[in-house]
């Protein structure tokens, strides 16, 4: 038991736990989208239709199925569907480039994919890339909402589910089965294949959820975050689902202007309740000259996390819309968000408490503790944490720790008990909320014929949001604008990569061996 939550049993499978907490509101709505809703006991078929459906492919317990949507009806019924026939579904990011899913491909072993229709050329080409890099192990490919005639190696998804009657039992897991797969992004190479157990989402419902938020079947519940993240999957899936509470899901891009259309219920004629996003998506909406007013919406509550949100950002968005932000941080590692602020004890410029069932500690750089009031790199300890990073135990040795994670941020305790971001323990970015490698993006600018150099960092905008800024060193007599580089980035990285800002200089400031100093970099903008 972890906070007086009672632990799984022995024999416990995520998706048929969902199903039996919703049997008695079967007339309840579960799901709202573009296209339509579902109720909680149509929800509950089609989760164990596309068990059957999968298994019936020849998909085996434990094997891969990569999980390439858009946010949609579909997605809970393709993830839980897995789920329920002990099959491992794969949740990758949307907004990735083909290269980056033919490594998913090959590195997950994935034999099959559910896969959003307007999605199927990128897949294609990473097939193909897959192909030409030694192959890949796809024997099935489902498409969701195709309204065109399908090829003869393709399925509908909807047409899967109608020639298939639910399965009559859920595949016999434990809770420390291998549940879902998320890739976690790091700051040199690929990304890492997270595996979390079949008991990993319960905890954070449980803990997080349900303790801290006080989510409840009366919600409406809204993510900008998308489902193939972690915090979307426990906003979007595990919270609103373990409580009976109705889910807005939007395939489009979180723009001010898409979200106020949810948020006035123009989708399903639904506002929603509780809101959660990012803080760059809120500083985008203050500032927008469509911004809605306070009787517009029915916000109850709202929740952070992606990045630390500045307090003056907090403190606008609670005087406009009566409604408080909780800031928290959360990992793809420990699943959600382990460290928070709670309703009616709020800090704003700091990231809260310790969620009760989760511990702590600031360690400095020999792994002991650091005095009271200096920076350390922050270890959780709690139920949620991943099992480990597929194929590479190296990288798993170095984060999880024993019973403790280590998150790669650093922060400082406060006299209050609440805990204040620091920054990171290594070069990582987050822009809007996602992790960049600098690395990565200098890598790629370098690839141009005029680059000679180029080193990345993150500064802070006006409202106090990261965003990366390159400073780039051109080759003699070379030319190029700086809308030119942004567009090259754009065209061979995922477009969210892109630097917002670039600098052009005569050199870059180096070590006497040659290497960059990006806090040189870093302390001139500061």
């Amino acid at each position: 038991m972890t906070n007086h939550v009672q632990a799984p049993g022995a024999r416990f499978n995520f998706a048929r736990h969902l199903i039996e907490r919703n049997a008695g509101r079967p007339a309840r709505t579960a799901y709202i989208d573009d296209q339509g809703s579902l109720t909680f006991a149509a929800l509950a078929e089609q989760i164990q239709r596309m068990s059957a459906a999968l298994l019936a492919t020849g998909l085996r317990r434990e094997e891969r199925v990569l999980l390439l949507m858009h946010d949609c009806i579909d997605w809970p019924v393709g993830f839980l569907g897995a789920m329920h026939a002990g099959i491992v579904p794969v949740a990758v990011n949307t907004l990735l480039t083909a290269d980056d899913y033919a490594y998913m491909l090959r590195h997950s072993r994935s034999q099959a994919v559910l896969v959003s229709a307007a999605l199927v050329p990128v897949l294609r080409e990473a097939m193909d890339v897959a192909t030409a890099m030694g192959g890949h192990e796809v024997k099935t490919i489902i498409v969701s909402r195709s309204d065109t005639a399908l090829p003869e190696d393709a399925v509908g998804f909807s047409q899967l589910l109608d020639e298939h009657a639910p399965a009559s039992a859920p595949a016999d897991t434990g809770p420390d089965d291998p549940g879902f797969w998320l890739y976690s992004s790091g700051s040199t190479g690929r990304p890492k294949g997270t595996l979390h157990s079949h008991a990993n989402p319960y905890w954070t419902a449980e803990l997080y959820g349900t303790a801290v938020l006080g989510l409840t079947e009366a919600d409406v519940c809204f993510s900008a975050a998308k489902l193939f993240f972690a915090y979307g999957l426990g906003n979007a899936l595990s919270f609103p689902l373990s409580v009976g509470a109705t889910t807005i899901l939007m395939a489009e891009r979180a723009t001010p202007d898409a979200t106020f259309r949810r948020w006035r219920g123009d989708i399903g004629a639904t506002r929603p309740t509780v809101f959660f996003g990012a803080p760059t998506g809120y500083a985008g909406m203050l500032a927008s000259p469509r911004l809605l007013s306070r009787d517009e919406v029915s916000l109850r509550l709202c929740s952070s996390a992606g990045e630390a949100l500045p307090a003056d950002l907090g403190e606008r968005f609670l005087a406009h819309f009566g409604c408080d932000i909780i800031d928290g941080i959360g990992s793809t590692e420990m699943l959600h968000i382990f460290l928070s602020n709670r309703p009616g004890t709020i800090r704003y410029g700091t990231t809260g408490w310790p969620v009760p069932g989760y511990e702590v500690e600031l360690r400095g750089e020999t792994g002991g503790p650091v005095p009271e009031g200096e920076p350390g790199d922050l270890y959780i300890q709690g139920p949620s944490a991943a099992l480990m990073y597929w194929n590479d135990r190296e990288k798993s040795r170095q984060t999880f720790l024993g019973p403790w994670t280590k998150s790669g941020d650093k922060y400082l305790h406060n006299a209050d008990g609440s805990f204040t971001y620091a920054g990171r323990s290594d070069d990582m970015l987050k822009v809007s909320g996602i992790y960049v490698s600098p690395f990565e993006v200098e890598g790629t600018l370098a690839l141009h014929p005029a680059v000679l150099e180029a080193a990345v960092i993150g500064v802070l905008d006006a409202d106090g949001l990261p965003k990366s800024k390159a400073f780039v060193v051109l080759k003699q007599d070379a030319a190029v604008s700086e809308a030119d580089l942004k567009a090259f980035v754009k065209d061979r990285l995922a477009p969210y990569k892109y630097p917002r800002m670039i600098e052009f200089v005569d050199d870059l400031p180096k070590t006497a061996t040659g290497k960059i100093q990006r806090f040189k970099l870093r302390e001139r903008e500061a």
